[in-house]
């Protein structure tokens, strides 16, 4: 499989833009700036469209019907297999079809790890990981004896990678460590991180919720064992999602959950499990979703993942540029290579007063400790805001968010 070499072309955003119904609205009186991207990313009309094409059309089980209903979304549902597949530059049957991140490093921890690990070893995880790449590597652990080795950051926000290398000693069995922060924005250098650990025998597991909708993707240069991602970040529907794994391990691992569509026979004696990914599919999929899924693969793919990065870089720049402007504001990662994330603070109010008060005026941002307790304990704080961009914002936005900031700024002075 080949990947094309970085490029961008004039992108029409006003009329991207224009393709998100939700984007027109009005909150309280005020037009929405939607800055609450890394929490979930809005959608388009081709993916509104697929799901109630697909419910008014085409609605029927996968893989157990010969009729055309049950043909035709059969071919919907391996479409977005085929279509994410090559969206990752990977093999169709590499990938299982989850509902989403979280799901994914839980199919790892349970049917890969739990097998193997013993008391002695250890996981590593960093200081920047979501609760869903921390909370089932802790539950794992407590149930085989391993122990669980944390890699610090810097002062910018960035993995010290000196002494993440110095961790990898030879009872880790696993590294897991996520693309992009959710909350810093810190983009990780996975492909230089997963050579190191390959070199010293361990696996490697990449949470990607938050690379998959912003940038291109190549797993099969990246090197990890395993990479899990989130359809809703990527202008899909919520419930969606998937993991990679490498040939050998899919062969390896046994199901997570047991019942229909996973198997190639059933007695009582006995079963005979289907291969994977198909083994860890038990049930009826977000079918629906799926075919949303891959009508914003196709969007995004249509789009150019080097002209989205692009985009948001451009507003990330200019946002940064306008927060640095405002009297008292702390941001939290300040990194070189980061995505349009960006945690702040401002001096002598409090992350959900600025959030509620912002909404007031229209705007979306995200307070809370953003599912990171360890990283808000790193900083010291209980919570900050977080707003994050999409190659669907504009910088009139990032006018009316740094106006509305300085109006409400003043009412908790």
């Amino acid at each position: 499989m080949t990947v094309a070499a970085p490029t961008t072309t004039a992108i029409d955003w006003a009329a991207v833009r224009a393709d998100f119904p939700v984007l027109t609205r009005e909150v309280h009186g005020k037009p929405l700036v939607y800055f609450d991207s890394a929490n979930t990313g809005q959608k388009p009309n081709a993916v509104i469209e697929a799901v109630d094409d697909f419910y008014r059309r085409h609605n029927a089980n996968v893989s157990r019907a010969v009729h055309t209903l049950g043909t035709e979304a059969t071919e919907a549902y391996e479409g977005a297999r085929a279509k994410l597949a090559r969206f990752l530059n990977v093999r169709g049957d590499e990938l299982v079809l989850c509902s989403g991140t979280t799901f994914a490093i839980n199919l790892v921890a349970y049917s890969w790890a739990l097998p193997r690990l013993q008391p002695g070893d250890a996981i590593v995880l960093t200081r920047m990981e979501h609760h869903a790449n921390i909370v089932p590597w802790q539950l794992v652990a407590q149930r085989t004896g391993a122990t669980i080795k944390v890699a610090e950051l810097d002062e910018l926000g960035r993995l010290d990678l000196a002494r993440l290398y110095s961790l990898l000693t030879p009872e880790v069995k696993l590294l897991a460590l996520t693309h992009v922060s959710n909350v810093l924005g810190t983009v990780n250098p996975v492909r230089e991180i997963c050579r190191e650990a390959r070199k010293r025998g361990i696996a490697t597991l990449v949470d990607g919720s938050q690379a998959a909708p912003h940038r291109a993707l190549d797993i099969a240069a990246i090197g990890c064992d395993f990479y899990a991602l989130t359809g809703h970040k990527m202008s899909g529907p919520t419930g969606t999602g998937a993991l990679w794994a490498r040939r050998e391990h899919l062969d390896a691992m046994p199901p997570f959950i047991g019942g229909g569509e996973m198997i190639k026979e059933v007695r009582f004696e006995g079963t005979v499990f289907a291969d994977g990914p198909r083994r860890f599919e038990a049930g009826t999929p977000n079918i629906a979703g799926f075919a949303g899924l891959g009508a914003a693969v196709d969007y995004l793919s249509a789009l150019g993942m080097d002209n989205i990065e692009a985009r948001e870089q451009a507003l990330l720049e200019r946002f940064t540029a306008a927060l640095g402007e405002v009297p008292g504001l702390r941001i939290f990662g300040t990194a070189p290579d980061k995505a349009a994330v960006v945690s702040f603070l401002v001096e002598g109010a409090h992350a959900h007063d600025l959030a509620t008060l912002l909404d007031l005026e229209g705007v979306a941002i995200r307070s809370g400790h953003h599912c990171a307790h360890p990283l808000m304990q790193h900083f010291g704080v209980p919570a900050t805001c977080r707003a994050s961009l999409a190659y669907y914002n504009t910088f009139e936005e990032i006018d009316a968010f740094v106006a509305a900031l300085n109006k409400v700024r003043t009412l908790l002075a």
